[in-house]
């Protein structure tokens, strides 16, 4: 019943099946704490997926962006009394596409708007710097240094941002999320601290050029969904599992000791 009031509709029979399906799989076990997740074999690459994707979105420098975003607007000559509403209006960007991913990322897949997100916060990070660096010398470039963070802004929301968090739930079975998400929040705390400590040393260190080391991270990320993130859209847990499984166990597959769900199942039991 609660699940046909939130679907809005009767017809729950694959859900169900998928939801069945799992607490099948899972029969018999407890929930695991995180430190069995970094042990567990099985999870490798779950756990390497969210540990990357978690980092990332604080270490892609878009909190870092806000940093630079009352300099840039007061050389685009907005009022200084008008600026706080304007940096403001950058924040409601962020918070309507990280709404308008969670509509649409069923339609799109969830690898394609982190590839896309990360490619482009690559892309403007890339203009941002060569704006700045031109901010005194060129009139109009102030200008494009605002269009640079609102764009960089609306990437991430419309990637990273809306995706990231849906993740643990997709990659990760119902022992093993609690766990995975006390791992994600950690790194997201922990990186968010770590780039506003580190933050204010870029810049003195690189001037302009102070988003190399946020750029490094939006293609290095980038490449690790291209080579190695499945995609989860339209797929069940026991199926997106299986894609995992054979990640996890390449080696023993080719050496010839794989022999299916059940066996990986008890051994890790």
């Amino acid at each position: 019943a609660a699940l046909q009031k939130l679907r809005g509709t009767s017809d729950l029979s694959a859900e169900l099946e998928e939801m069945l399906a799992e607490q099948a799989a899972v029969k018999g076990q407890r929930a695991k704490n995180p430190w069995e997740l970094f042990r567990n074999r099985a999870l490798r690459w779950q756990l390497v997926s969210i540990v990357v994707l978690s980092s990332a979105m604080q270490l892609c420098g878009n909190d870092s962006m806000y940093f630079y975003a009352a300099y840039v607007f007061q050389e685009a000559g907005i009022p200084q009394d008008k600026i706080p509403y304007v940096v403001i209006g950058t924040g409601s960007c962020e918070l309507i596409t990280s709404v308008t991913c969670n509509m649409i990322i069923d339609y799109a897949g969830r690898r394609p708007l982190l590839l896309g997100g990360y490619i482009f916060m690559a892309g403007w990070a890339i203009v941002f710097m060569v704006a700045l660096s031109q901010q005194t010398q060129i009139s109009w470039m102030p200008y494009l240094s605002m269009a640079c963070i609102f764009a960089y802004i609306l990437s991430f929301g419309i990637g990273p941002a809306g995706v990231t968090g849906v993740l643990p739930t997709e990659v990760f079975d119902q022992m093993s999320r609690p766990a995975a998400y006390m791992i994600c929040g950690s790194l997201l705390w922990f990186n968010l601290f770590l780039v506003g400590t580190a933050f204010p040393f870029i810049v003195k260190s690189l001037a302009h050029f102070c988003y190399i080391p946020f750029l490094v991270v939006c293609v290095c990320t980038a490449l690790y969904v291209w080579f190695f993130l499945p995609e989860t859209k339209g797929k069940s847990f026991l199926e997106i599992s299986e894609e995992f499984r054979k990640r996890n166990f390449k080696t023993k597959m080719r050496a010839g000791f794989y022999k299916g769900p059940e066996e990986i199942k008890t051994t890790t039991l």
